[in-house]
């Protein structure tokens, strides 16, 4: 499996993807290409699109798109995430 991380990703999170293929917007020298056109060029290279663009899903028909979009769900963590732990989201 193939991994893309969007630009708005942390590079670092590519580590969290253990044997999985990850690489980055920047690293394929795809930034500052608009959505839909980022979309088009990473179906073509990687089978998931991590953001966290919480417009994508307005801004874009991602069902067009031969490509998982992923995107983490760490807001709704803080409510419940205990302070002076650590608390594991899942990637």
């Amino acid at each position: 499996m193939r991994v893309l991380l969007d630009e708005c990703v942390d590079s670092r999170l590519a580590g969290y993807f253990g044997e999985l293929t990850v690489a980055t917007v920047v690293g394929q020298g795809w930034s500052g290409i608009t959505n839909g056109k980022l979309l088009a060029l990473a179906q073509q290279k990687f089978d998931v699109f991590v953001t966290v663009d919480r417009n994508l899903s307005f801004q874009q028909h991602l069902p067009r798109f031969d490509l998982a979009a992923l995107m983490p769900r760490t807001i709704e963590q803080l409510s419940v995430a205990p302070k002076g732990a650590i608390t594991s989201i899942g990637v």
